[in-house]
């Protein structure tokens, strides 16, 4: 030979079924994981071990933001979701998803990351609460920017299920159905 690596003109059905493989491997990994309901005879996904975007496009209103897809949010949270923003897109308000859908672990990390910067759990939870209590990991919690899209959601919210509910944070609202016609619950101070 002459240093030109010979080419083989025939593949196997060995190495024909090893690429479509591959390439079948590699759609399921880069397809976002959703949840859609359960499938008989297969478990289920675990709402709060799905995680969320970790990050978004920056928003286009206020760059200090980001525009999370809403991956991973609760099928009627979702829907919910999408309505409330048509609704402020009527009215030429953009709502920036700041933060929406996380797992058990990044909410973790936030927690962990809070305490880190106030000391103590204490003060942390003023802020971040931990996974078990975290409405965003149960996927009906979304963080809107900039304020004045907040501020947009604190109004018209109500009418189709989205309220928020600590005081601290103009910017956390929760989604419940029951919203609508029985009205937001009273602010809570904190987390």
């Amino acid at each position: 030979m002459d240093g030109v690596t010979p080419v083989r003109r025939g593949r196997s059905g060995r190495t024909v079924l090893g690429g479509l493989l591959a390439l079948v491997l590699a759609a399921a990994v880069t397809t976002p994981l959703t949840v859609t309901g359960p499938i008989a005879g297969r478990p289920g996904a675990v709402l709060e071990d799905v995680p969320g975007p970790e990050v978004g496009a920056p928003c286009p209103l206020d760059r200090r933001y980001v525009d999370e897809r809403a991956d991973g949010l609760r099928e009627d949270v979702l829907t919910a979701w999408r309505r409330l923003r048509a609704e402020a897109g009527k009215q030429r308000v953009w709502l920036c998803l700041n933060d929406g859908k996380r797992s058990r672990a990044q909410q973790q990390r936030e927690f962990t990351d809070a305490v880190s910067r106030f000391g103590t759990r204490e003060l942390a939870r003023r802020y971040v609460l931990p996974p078990e209590q975290s409405m965003h990991v149960t996927g009906i919690a979304v963080d809107v920017q900039p304020f004045d899209s907040a501020v947009w959601v604190e109004r018209n919210g109500r009418a189709l299920g989205w309220c928020r509910r600590y005081e601290n944070e103009y910017w956390h609202f929760e989604y419940a159905a029951s919203h609508v016609a029985d009205g937001c619950p009273a602010l809570l101070p904190n987390p």
